[in-house]
């Protein structure tokens, strides 16, 4: 949600505790830490929630008991442990439930309980009551609990085993470039994923933690541009650094893409050589963070 949403839903609730004075009330944090985080926030254009998390001044559980409490709903943790049917399931869609971080937890009448991180995604919440002809009931859990939840219950996606080798996703329509790269990634020792096109990858974002992302820019569903904005939109992946590869590529794309967030950019045809260097710079910049 961005601050003027967020300044319009605080005026209308005028009652409603901001974060920063249940943090104080709770002796988590100072009145004084509250007013320079809210400062920075600002500065940085971000939610106050949002800097907490990034700064690690408060826990994920934390966040969402206060965010619980904030909006007079509860808090639930540790839900992903249970069975959910298909049936349940098919209520929420994946694309939307992993847009939106949100997870179908119970229907019980025409009352449909549902885990959210951010209780003010009323749109969403209103969109599914109306398609459905129930009223839904928000809980408040953590991004991380949710994403659990989804990658086990939607995505059939156990926990990934540990792993040395460093993982990159390659995200192109053209099976001739993806198994390029693929193959000269292997050759220098990484693992290599490769998606077929933007949702494919962020279902693969959604299960699998990688090291990098190597993205083609035009490709259908969601081009490279949308893959790297689903990865900053998340705080357990921001910093995975992300290389766009393009056959289009001029000095202003360039620019662009660097501009928008793009850690390095390749043009195609791609060479071997230009693409190991590339790929080892990003993964030893990532390491620094």
């Amino acid at each position: 949600m961005n601050p003027s949403t967020e300044a319009a839903q605080q005026s209308k609730g005028s009652s409603r505790k901001k974060l920063g004075e249940i943090f104080v009330e709770q002796g988590i944090l100072s009145a004084l830490t509250v007013e320079r985080l809210v400062g920075y926030a600002r500065k940085k254009g971000k939610r106050f929630g949002t800097v907490l998390e990034e700064l690690e001044l408060v826990t994920p559980d934390e966040l969402a008991e206060a965010l619980a409490l904030q909006h007079n709903l509860k808090f639930l943790g540790d839900f992903h442990r249970h069975r959910f049917s298909d049936e349940l399931l098919r209520m929420v869609p994946p694309k939307v439930a992993m847009a939106n971080l949100v997870f179908p937890l119970k229907l019980q009448g025409n009352r449909l309980a549902i885990a959210t991180s951010d209780p003010t995604l009323r749109d969403v919440l209103q969109s599914i009551e109306k398609e459905h002809g129930v009223t839904v009931m928000p809980y408040v859990s953590t991004r991380r609990e949710i994403m659990t939840a989804i990658k086990l219950h939607y995505l059939k996606s156990a926990p990934a085993a540990a792993n040395d080798k460093k993982c990159v996703l390659i995200v192109d329509d053209d099976k001739a470039v993806s198994s390029f790269i693929s193959a000269s990634l292997r050759r220098k020792g990484y693992h290599a994923v490769c998606a077929g096109d933007g949702m494919e990858a962020f279902r693969e974002i959604m299960s699998n933690r990688f090291d990098l992302v190597i993205t083609d820019k035009e490709m259908p569903k969601l081009n490279g541009y949308a893959v790297l904005e689903s990865l900053r939109t998340f705080p357990e992946t921001e910093k995975v650094p992300v290389i766009l590869i393009t056959s289009t590529a001029t000095v202003d794309e360039e620019a662009t893409a660097l501009k928008r967030g793009f850690f390095d950019f390749i043009p195609k045809p791609l060479r071997e050589a230009t693409l190991a260097v590339k790929v080892e710079r990003a993964l030893a910049m990532a390491n620094e963070y």
